[in-house]
């Protein structure tokens, strides 16, 4: 399974980004999507995670300003972020719980990562 990221960038506090994830490959059913980021110096921390039913969590520093959303069809997973804060820098990683096929065990998959930076 190969996913591969998109989006990210330079922004301004106070401003928007949107993330996008696309898992290709060999894919029976993808459980739940989720996006994780890792700042320099610190742990891989959760930021948002979707359910195959939609069903999204999201840690507590992002509620209300990031929005988790897939698209089942296209393998796809989105992470709207809004009202950007400087400590939202960090690489961002999109990660895959899925299997090959109908008799096989869940795996994870994690994407390339992509930069998020937000200045003062």
């Amino acid at each position: 399974v190969q996913l591969v990221e998109s989006g990210g960038g330079l922004v301004q506090a106070g401003g928007s980004l949107s993330l996008s994830c696309t898992a290709s490959g060999s894919i029976f059913s993808i459980n739940a999507m989720g996006w994780y980021r890792q700042a320099p110096g610190k742990q891989r921390e959760l930021v948002a995670a979707i359910t195959s039913g939609g069903i999204t969590d999201y840690a507590d520093s992002v509620k209300g300003r990031f929005t988790a959303s897939r698209d089942n069809v296209k393998n796809t997973l989105y992470l709207q972020m809004s009202s950007l804060k400087p400590e939202d820098t960090a690489v961002y990683y999109c990660n895959v719980r899925s299997r090959g096929s109908v008799l096989s065990s869940l795996s994870d998959y994690w994407g390339q990562g992509t930069q998020v930076t937000v200045s003062s």
